[in-house]
């Protein structure tokens, strides 16, 4: 184990299996120091854990708790790909949401993968963002996310 395997115990959360892609693309790339995720979906255990938009179907403070999980999913990738244990910081994270019409709270949507992130990384996790309203999504998941990280 190392330091950031560890804390993920520490706090009780386990890294889910790599998120199987739905199209033509691969999980994450590394070029340099630098890891590339895929957009990750609310998947859990390979379903969808939800569909619709925020801000009808559904509640702000659920899809925080979903980009959760897409974060959880990009970290799985990057685990995968070079060992979450390389994870030098958290770069920039990438926020999507499917918006009803009217619907602003794009930065609080997201804030659940961003303070997940720090949590687990503490001032590593420390990061750039966009919060990115959407009229869709792929499978009509409510939320999307995907990190730029540096590694070693």
């Amino acid at each position: 184990m190392g330091r950031w395997t560890d804390r993920l115990a520490e706090l009780g959360i386990p890294l889910p299996e790599v998120v199987k892609p739905v199209a033509a693309y691969v999980p994450a790339v590394r070029t340099g120091s630098l890891v590339y995720t895929a957009g990750q979906v609310p998947m859990v255990a390979g379903e969808v854990a939800a569909t619709g938009k925020v801000g009808a179907e559904i509640s702000p403070a659920e899809a925080k708790q979903h980009a959760g999980i897409c974060a959880l999913n990009a970290l799985a990738a990057v685990d995968a790909l070079v060992g979450l244990d390389s994870v030098v910081r958290i770069v920039k994270v990438v926020g999507f949401v499917a918006s009803a019409e009217g619907f602003t709270g794009q930065p609080a949507v997201v804030n659940g993968a961003s303070e997940l992130l720090g949590e687990i990384f503490g001032e590593a996790g420390q990061h750039a963002r966009s919060a990115v309203g959407v009229a869709e999504l792929p499978l009509g998941v409510p939320v999307e996310v995907e990190l730029i990280v540096e590694v070693e």
